[in-house]
């Protein structure tokens, strides 16, 4: 049973993503496409990568410190909006889209690239909206105000 007290998402954001990725490295495993050379893409994969870990652990510690839970799947205590919460206001979501899109580089496969667009909108249909509804119903004008000063996305 699932406390009420959460936004009721369907699927935990990490197993969205990841599964998406997985699929889409495993369509490429099975026909493999390249998009940049070798030479550029690894680089420019594992860089996307580190940054996109390091944008999830700065957005972590600021949910920390402000003492909210991280997984959607418990109650919002309250509202991050320091840190990286000033310039989006999902900056897990971003950094796990950095992630799958690192991996993808990586491996310099067409199909999980071409699957990106997808995961992005289903990771905002099915858990950033949902959200956004219970942080509206939860903290109201509040949230409102952080809304209108902080893009979702970029």
């Amino acid at each position: 049973m699932r406390a009420v007290d959460t936004p009721q998402i369907r699927v935990l954001p990490p197993v969205l993503v990841g599964g998406v990725l997985l699929i889409g490295v495993l369509l490429d495993w099975l026909r493999h496409t390249p998009v940049l050379p070798d030479q550029g893409a690894r680089p420019l994969g594992f860089s996307i990568f580190v940054l996109s870990g390091c944008l999830a652990h700065w957005a972590q510690l600021t949910m920390r410190r402000v003492g909210t839970n991280i997984l959607p799947t418990r109650p919002s205590l309250a509202l991050a909006t320091a840190g990286p919460f000033r310039r989006t206001r999902n900056p897990l979501y971003l950094a796990a889209l950095g992630v799958y899109l690192g991996v993808a580089l990586w491996i310099n496969g067409l199909v999980p690239l071409v699957l990106l667009p997808a995961v992005w909108g289903l990771l905002d249909w099915g858990v950033v909206r949902p959200e956004e509804r219970y942080l509206a119903a939860k903290f109201g004008q509040e949230y409102e105000a952080y809304c209108a000063r902080v893009r979702r996305w970029l």
